[in-house]
């Protein structure tokens, strides 16, 4: 079968339009496209790029169009199946979204959308109350959260914050080994 761009393009958006449920079912849906329909691949590349797919950070979806676009035409074919995977639910989303553009005027909508945002404050204090006693055990854990409180109240990015605490917890059970041994 002709591999050319656009042929990839299409192929891969019609593996995205059926994408329903996540990157998980793309597996059945490139096997039947690429594999027993186009003949592009085999079933161990496809299981092999799958395999690789979950270890990357992203989209399974995208990555497993990625790793199939360019075995098929190199980064020309990898650009045509990653825009080809997306565009599906690009378009779902952009259509969603002029929906409810319309539908968050309406009063009854604003109300349930307040009535979210309560619920939602709940779970979350809900959580904290539950984390809370797993969490804050000790002097050390109560200062890493005071000053990841703090941080956070001075706008630091939550990454830097979460990225210092698993520094300071590294280095503190470093300590808690080495003064056990003495």
């Amino acid at each position: 079968m002709q591999k050319s761009v656009w042929s990839i393009y299409k192929t891969f958006f019609k593996i995205g339009t059926f994408l329903l449920g996540g990157g998980y079912v793309i597996l059945p849906l490139l096997q039947s496209e690429i594999v027993d329909k186009k003949g592009w691949a085999n079933s161990e590349d496809i299981v092999e790029y799958f395999a690789l797919s979950q270890s990357l950070p992203g989209i399974i979806a995208a990555n497993i169009s990625i790793f199939v676009g360019h075995k098929l035409l190199g980064l020309r074919g990898a650009f045509a199946a990653v825009c080809g995977v997306i565009t599906p639910a690009f378009l779902a989303i952009v259509l969603i979204a002029n929906i409810l553009s319309e539908l968050v005027t309406k009063h009854l909508v604003q109300g349930i959308f307040a009535g979210v945002g309560v619920g939602v404050v709940v779970l979350v204090l809900l959580t904290i109350k539950e984390m809370w006693g797993k969490s804050i055990v000790d002097k050390f854990t109560t200062v890493i959260f005071i000053a990841a409180m703090v941080l956070a109240c001075l706008k630091i990015s939550p990454v830097w914050i979460i990225i210092g605490s698993v520094i300071c917890g590294i280095l503190y059970r470093i300590c808690c080994r080495k003064e056990a041994e003495k």
